[in-house]
C-alpha cells in the first residue's frame, strides 16, 4: 500500500481552512507551518525510522528552513539586477511607443467613391482609452499580488509583472507601427474630413478635409484596432497565468477552472466588438488585433513559465532553477534522509488538489515548507 508523499499532506493540510491561506502577512510563518507538521505521520517516512523522536527531528527541520524564503525582502534585489537589462528594455519599449504615436500616420488616398462605408456616425468611445490600462495592467496585477500574497515566492511575481509589461508593450509597439504605415480610414471617417458635411476633393479626386488635423490624424489609424490588441495582450496574459495558476488542465474535467480562464478572454472580445459598435473600426481591424495581441501574450508568457498544461506550469522557471539550486547546495553542505525522494514528485502530486473547492485552489500554493523540502532533497 502506497503512502502519500510528505509533501502532500502538507499541501492538503493548508486548504482545511481557507481562512489561514489569506490570513494577515504580519503573523508568524513559522507557527503556520509547524502546525501543518503536525499531520504527518511516522508510517509516512519510509526512509525514517519509525520513532517519534526521529520524525520530530525531521518536523523540526522542515520548520526550520520554511520561513520566509523568496520574499521581494530577500530575493527581490537579487531579481531585479538579474533581469536589469530586460528592464531597460521596457524603458525603450515605452520611448518607441510615444514616438510612434506623435508620429503622424500615412495619409491614403480617399476618393469620392470610397465614402459609401466611410460615412458611419462620429460616436464616443464605449471603453475610453485611460481605461484600456485600468483593465489590462492594473488589474492582472492586482492579481498577480494577491498570488504573492498567498504564496510569497517573488520569482512569481516579478516574471508576472515583467512578461505583462512586455506584452503590452510590445504589442502597442507593433500596432502603432502598422497603425501608421497602413494609414486605413477608420469607417466614421467622413464626418472627421467634412465635419460640415459637405465634401470637397482635388483635381485626382482625393479628399481634402477642412476638420481639425488631430481628428484627421486619428481617422487614418483604423488598422489594427489598438484597444483590442492592447486588451488581449493584457487579459490573454492574465488568462494564460490563470490557467496555470488553478491547473486548467490537469485532466480531472473542472470546468469551473475554464470558466474562470475564459472570463478575461471574453472581456477583451467584449472591448473589440464596442469598437465595431462604436464605428471606430472595421471587422478586419479587430480581428487582427486580437489575433495579434493574443500571439504576442502566448510569447511573452512562454518566455517565463511552462505551458499552462504542464505538470510544473503553476510556476515560473526561475523557481524551479533556484529549486534546483538550494538543493544542490544543501546536498554539498549535509546529508538528507528525504534525498531519495525524486523532484517531479512533487508537481505530480500538486494535482491532487482534493479538498479544493472544486479543485480551484491555486497550484502554486506552495507553503515555504514546502519549497524548502524539496530543497533537501537532493
Amino acid at each position: 500500500m502506497t503512502t502519500m508523499p510528505l509533501w502532500d499532506y502538507g499541501s492538503l493540510s493548508c486548504f482545511k481552512n481557507f481562512k489561514s491561506i489569506f490570513q494577515d502577512a504580519t503573523v508568524n510563518r513559522l507557527e503556520i507551518n509547524a502546525n501543518t507538521c503536525q499531520s504527518f505521520s511516522p508510517i509516512d517516512l519510509p526512509l525514517l525510522e519509525n520513532t517519534s523522536e526521529e520524525v520530530k527531528e525531521v518536523q523540526m527541520r522542515v520548520v526550520r528552513l520554511g520561513s520566509g524564503t523568496h520574499t521581494v525582502r530577500s530575493h527581490g534585489a537579487t531579481v531585479a539586477k538579474t533581469h536589469m537589462h530586460d528592464w531597460l528594455m521596457v524603458v525603450l519599449l515605452v520611448v518607441i511607443e510615444v514616438i510612434l504615436y506623435l508620429t503622424p500616420p500615412f495619409y491614403r488616398y480617399v476618393g469620392k467613391d470610397m465614402m459609401t462605408d466611410l460615412r458611419y456616425p462620429l460616436l464616443d468611445n464605449t471603453v475610453p482609452a485611460w481605461a484600456v490600462p485600468m483593465y489590462a495592467v492594473l488589474l492582472p496585477v492586482v492579481i498577480f499580488l494577491v498570488v504573492y500574497y498567498r504564496r510569497r515566492d517573488v520569482y512569481d511575481l516579478h516574471h508576472a509583472i515583467l512578461g505583462l509589461l512586455f506584452s503590452i508593450l510590445v504589442t502597442a509597439v507593433i500596432t502603432d507601427s502598422i497603425k501608421n504605415a497602413v494609414g486605413r480610414p477608420r469607417p466614421d471617417f467622413f464626418w472627421r474630413c467634412f465635419p460640415d458635411g459637405k465634401d470637397v476633393y482635388d483635381h485626382l479626386g482625393n479628399v481634402i478635409c477642412h476638420g481639425e488635423k488631430s481628428i484627421i490624424k486619428e481617422g487614418h489609424k483604423s488598422f489594427p484596432s489598438g484597444h483590442t490588441s492592447c486588451s488581449f495582450a493584457g487579459l490573454g496574459f492574465l488568462s494564460l497565468y490563470l490557467s496555470g495558476k488553478l491547473k486548467a488542465f490537469d485532466c480531472k474535467g473542472h470546468v469551473a477552472k475554464l470558466c474562470i480562464v475564459f472570463l478575461p478572454i471574453l472581456a477583451a472580445c467584449l472591448v473589440a466588438i464596442s469598437r465595431v459598435d462604436d464605428y471606430w473600426h472595421h471587422w478586419q481591424d479587430v480581428f487582427a488585433g486580437g489575433l495579434l495581441g493574443l500571439v504576442v501574450a502566448t510569447f511573452c508568457y512562454l518566455q517565463f513559465f511552462p505551458p499552462p498544461y504542464h505538470p510544473q506550469g503553476w510556476g515560473p522557471y526561475a523557481y524551479f532553477q533556484e529549486l534546483e539550486s538550494r538543493a544542490s547546495a544543501q546536498t554539498d553542505a549535509t546529508v538528507n534522509p528525504l534525498n531519495a525522494w525524486p523532484m517531479d514528485s512533487h508537481v505530480e502530486n500538486q494535482g491532487d488538489d482534493k479538498n479544493g473547492f472544486l479543485g480551484l485552489n491555486l497550484a502554486g500554493d506552495l507553503t515555504t515548507t514546502v519549497e524548502d523540502v524539496e530543497s533537501g532533497r537532493r
